[in-house]
């Protein structure tokens, strides 16, 4: 019971039930009081015209006849007879006061409510033409008799109305919350690993936009662990090359398949290939540390020029046994920043290493630095063939260029790109690519001076 209380449809059923019970009480109170002033009212203009006739006529003052004519009209109103010397007579004399006497002896109709004896008395009197006059007394609680009745069955009527109202509000708030409830059920399947489901149409605005959104996600879950499972079936083909070539010659080895003079260049694949492995689980293990929350970044003054520099310097060896050109262009001197300098170097390394990977022999890969605004942009050009508008739409997701280019020419692990973006990210600086004028391809690192 406190789930249903708790819940959308048991919160509108409730709203949609007090509403109506309020109004309900509202409306009978103040029927009760309309009603009971009208049943006064018409009494009252009962009373008065019966006084007004019965003054007119020539026995007025004849008290037997008075009496009958009134029961045969009003029922239960009794008459009073007032002299021309102020002497009152009659079964309503009680209720007739000195100073209505005064008034109906001066020509004046008399009309007021009198309360004696416990009871409240509605009291008409006129005067006659034989200077007399009538007077006819009427009980109020007669009349609110009569209204009670009346008041019972405006008041069941409105309950009538309330249990109207609490199956409309039930039938309501199952309405509303039904598409609702449909949504949350398809959120549940997705969140279950169910993907391309359908939303329920003709919703209300307000839940169709949340379906919408659901509908959005759905199909962005899909994409991602479209790419998620090209990814890793990508790693696996980049895996089970190097593990193929171990396992191989392992097996050679422990069938005496090795000769002895083989054993170094043997040796030497293995190497090769247990480094391949290690670049892999070391590229890994770089984005999970990426991911995590725990994430440090320690911030310092740096040297900009001198960061290029040594990146240059690093790298200079490497680029020569494949007959590439590395050259920093430190930009204005004395450009420095606020930032965690390891993991810029980290950074840069990882470009220049990209783009060694696809320059030509007799190119250059540049490492340059400039002043942008209050912050710094870093850019690393390759020589190679340049990246076209569908490489630029999917350059910094995991393995897409990787998958694309692994069998037409040199690829990494297909997580470079995608840990450097991941880490401008962490440092609060952007990365875009792009090509260059003259050719090859250019990544632009955007870092804030502090």
């Amino acid at each position: 019971m406190s789930a249903w209380f708790h819940s959308l449809r048991g919160r509108i059923t409730l709203v949609t039930v007090s509403v109506a019970v309020l109004a309900v009480l509202i409306t009978g109170l103040v029927s009760a009081q309309l009603v009971r002033q009208s049943t006064i009212t018409e009494g009252r203009a009962q009373l008065a015209a019966q006084a007004q006739l019965l003054s007119r006529l020539p026995a007025a003052t004849n008290l037997a006849s008075l009496r009958e004519r009134v029961r045969l009209a009003l029922g239960d109103t009794r008459v009073a007879v007032v002299g021309p010397q102020g002497r009152v007579s009659g079964p309503g004399a009680a209720f007739v006061s000195a100073a209505d006497v005064t008034t109906l002896l001066a020509g004046d109709p008399v009309s007021q409510t009198e309360g004696r004896t416990g009871k409240t008395m509605l009291v008409e009197g006129r005067p006659t033409a034989s200077g007399s006059a009538i007077v006819l007394v009427r009980s109020l609680g007669n009349l609110e008799t009569a209204t009670a009745a009346t008041v019972r069955r405006v008041f069941l009527a409105l309950a009538i109305g309330v249990l109207v109202a609490i199956v409309a509000g039930t039938l309501l708030a199952r309405w509303l919350t039904r598409p609702l409830v449909a949504t949350v059920e398809t959120a549940r399947r997705m969140a279950a690993g169910e993907r391309g489901l359908v939303m329920e149409a003709h919703q209300p605005t307000e839940v169709a936009a949340v379906a919408e959104a659901l509908a959005t996600l759905d199909r962005a879950l899909s994409t991602s662990e479209g790419r998620q499972r090209e990814f890793l079936l990508s790693i696996s083909h980049e895996l089970r090359t190097p593990l193929t070539a171990v396992r191989g010659y392992g097996e050679a080895m422990v069938d005496g398949l090795i000769r002895e003079g083989d054993i170094a260049s043997v040796g030497a694949t293995l190497v090769t290939e247990t480094e391949r492995l290690d670049r892999f689980v070391a590229d890994l293990l770089e984005l999970a540390r990426l991911e995590a929350d725990d994430f440090a970044v320690v911030r310092q003054r740096v040297d900009v020029a001198l960061i290029l520099e040594q990146t240059a310097d690093a790298w200079r060896g490497r680029a020569a046994t494949l007959d590439v050109t590395v050259k920093a262009i430190p930009g204005s001197p004395g450009l420095a920043m606020e930032t965690d300098a390891q993991r810029v170097r980290q950074l840069i390394d990882g470009l220049v290493e990209n783009a060694l990977r696809v320059s030509p022999a007799g190119s250059t890969v540049s490492i340059a630095a400039r002043a942008f605004g209050t912050g710094v942009v870093i850019e690393v050009r390759d020589g190679g063939p340049g990246l076209s508008s569908e490489d630029l739409a999917v350059a910094f997701e995991r393995g897409a260029l990787q998958a694309r280019y692994r069998d037409i020419r040199a690829v990494g692990t297909g997580l470079g790109l995608s840990i450097a973006a991941r880490l401008v990210s962490r440092l609060g600086g952007s990365i875009a690519a792009g090509n260059a004028p003259g050719g090859g391809a250019v990544f632009a690192v955007s870092l804030p001076a502090a």
